[in-house]
């Protein structure tokens, strides 16, 4: 996934939010620091990758495993 600051000024920090589909997990996580691994998953910047410019963007990853395709919905992005 991609983060993007839209802003003019540098945002120091940011936090996605989603929700995973029933049954599915997230087995592995990089670039980013996740609560939770199944339902409703936050993952924020890790030290290295937090401070982004003015559109500057910073990007994580990370694989799910379980019995749906489904893409993670509610996605929100914000600044803690």
């Amino acid at each position: 996934m991609t983060v993007r600051n839209n802003g003019t000024t540098t945002l120091n920090g940011w936090t996605v939010g989603m929700t995973l589909a029933s049954g599915q997990s997230i087995s592995s996580l990089w670039d980013g620091v996740n609560t939770g691994t199944s339902g409703s998953v936050t993952v924020r910047n890790t030290p290295y990758n937090g401070t982004l410019a003015a559109n500057g963007t910073a990007t994580f990853g990370f694989t799910a495993t379980g019995s749906s395709a489904t893409a993670p919905g509610n996605i929100t992005c914000k600044s803690p």
